[in-house]
């Protein structure tokens, strides 16, 4: 009788702490959901390779980049960078980019980086970021990443993202049918 006493002290001593805590700061009502993208997302990654700043990165900008990136790394001159460069281009990624940073690995453990251990994140984003496989990556497929608009886009620019966004939903089947009727996208009805 004893034991089951105290077991149901404990128990309403435990409920009566319990009932008391509020919920963490992301699931009050009040507070404003943090952009997990603030610092641009998976497209801030190959943004810095838009080498005349119209907010289209091309293939050619792409490896033209790269390429200059790396052989500024490789301060040996030798086409491999060591593990103390690596951790040297690692750190400062993770200083500049935090959460969204990649770092450069050396893949096949040889002791050596070599320029496609380097690039081989941004081709791999580059390629899936290229929905239409032109070799560009145009301010539409980059805002998809994450990249934010661009303050200088043209009205016209920016209501042509949003009729692009609508009828990427439709296909999905994510938003209401086009107008004037018709058949449903994807088939017949």
């Amino acid at each position: 009788m004893r034991a089951a006493l105290f077991v149901l002290f404990a128990a309403l001593a435990l409920a009566a702490c319990g009932g008391r805590q509020q919920p963490p700061p992301w699931m009050r009502a009040a507070e404003k959901p943090r952009d997990e993208n603030y610092h641009g997302g998976n497209a801030a990654i190959l943004l810095k390779y838009d080498a005349n700043h119209d907010g289209t990165v091309t293939r050619d900008e792409l490896i033209k980049g790269l390429r200059a990136e790396f052989a500024a790394h490789d301060t040996h001159h030798n086409g491999c960078l060591d593990a103390e460069q690596a951790g040297q281009i690692n750190q400062d990624r993770v200083d500049a980019d935090q959460s969204t940073a990649t770092p450069v690995m050396d893949w096949n453990q040889d002791g050596c980086i070599d320029y496609t251990e380097f690039s081989a994140a941004p081709y791999s984003l580059f390629d899936q970021l290229d929905v239409d496989h032109d070799g560009k990556l145009t301010p539409k497929e980059l805002q998809r990443a994450g990249a934010k608009p661009r303050e200088d886009a043209a009205p016209d620019q920016q209501q042509d993202q949003q009729q692009e966004d609508r009828r990427g939903r439709r296909r999905r089947g994510e938003g209401p049918p086009p107008e004037g009727g018709g058949p449903p996208p994807g088939g017949a009805p």
